[in-house]
């Protein structure tokens, strides 16, 4: 990568290393990896480079799809999209964010542009961050002061806004053990193209049933309709302890409505993005239950 004058390009060789020049040059370094954001905008005048770029891409170490002995899954920040789309244990137990990562750019996007990458731009608009709010999952955030972790709706703050702190990275997603019973996940976004696209809105789904097909559980997240990725609270409550019948998926999923609060854009005005939502909720519904039942057969 060409570097301006002025400018200066780091690329550590350990998790170490990084934090350390992270804490070095403090305000004015800024992390790169597979750079399918910061550099597209820079060079598109959407975008100024740091005046340190700090390149994490051979931290090998924070590439790793991981189950936990409790039935959780650790994602290290290097994580690709393709990494996501392809790994077994993702699309075996948490299908949404598989779904998702097959929907992000292109194949080459996908093979170079990171998990860490996609949240710390925190657009209203990735792919990763709504699946993951459904999965409740954290992020792990690594400075020269130590270790902390945050719940990933307490991370994203609004379009390009996080809760990284100057000297912090992203090393990781932690996402907890799934509820009990059956369970069945599913991500789906409106879309003008089949690729090459950016959500006009999206929803992220979980759902669990018990024995006789109730629903014990339902999380319901939205992307591209509000400041931020954001969970559908009053759809979620209109499900649980329910037997998902198809009118109670409809109603649940016109409650979703409630937590848009879109705005105009190129791609879409706010009121075609508030009636889009009970559309592609309820879809992502039908999906989650449909996987949830398979479980069973």
């Amino acid at each position: 990568m060409a570097v301006a004058v002025g400018r200066t390009y780091h690329a550590p060789a350990s998790l170490d290393e990084a934090i350390a020049l992270l804490a070095e040059l403090g305000n004015d370094a800024g992390v790169v990896a597979g750079g399918t954001d910061l550099v597209v905008a820079a060079r598109g005048g959407r975008r100024q480079l740091p005046t340190a770029l700090v390149a994490i891409h051979r931290l090998s170490e924070l590439a790793t799809i991981e189950g936990s002995p409790f039935g959780g899954l650790a994602l290290g920040a290097l994580v690709t999209h393709a990494d996501l789309e392809r790994s077994d244990l993702v699309r075996r137990r948490w299908t949404a964010l598989a779904d998702a990562a097959a929907l992000v750019g292109s194949p080459a996007t996908r093979h170079v542009g990171t998990l860490g990458g996609n949240l710390c731009n925190a657009s209203p608009a990735m792919e990763s961050g709504a699946p993951l709010l459904v999965y409740d999952a954290s992020v792990e955030l690594r400075s020269a002061s130590g270790t902390r972790g945050l719940p990933l709706a307490d991370f994203l703050l609004g379009p390009a806004r996080t809760a990284l702190a100057p000297g912090e990275l992203l090393t990781g997603v932690t996402v907890p053990p799934q509820p009990a019973g059956r369970v069945g996940s599913a991500y789906l976004r409106l879309d003008y193209r089949a690729s090459m696209e950016i959500a006009v809105v999206g929803a992220a789904v979980l759902v669990a049933l018990d024995a006789d097909g109730r629903c014990t559980e339902a999380r319901i997240a939205l992307t591209a309709v509000a400041p931020t990725v954001v969970r559908a609270a009053d759809a979620e409550t209109a499900l649980r302890g329910q037997l998902p019948t198809t009118e109670r998926v409809a109603a649940a999923a016109a409650r979703a409505a409630a937590a848009a609060r879109p705005i105009d854009d190129v791609r879409a005005t706010a009121r075609y993005r508030t009636a889009m939502v009970p559309v592609i909720v309820r879809r992502a519904i039908e999906a989650a239950l449909k996987r949830a039942e398979e479980e069973a057969a």
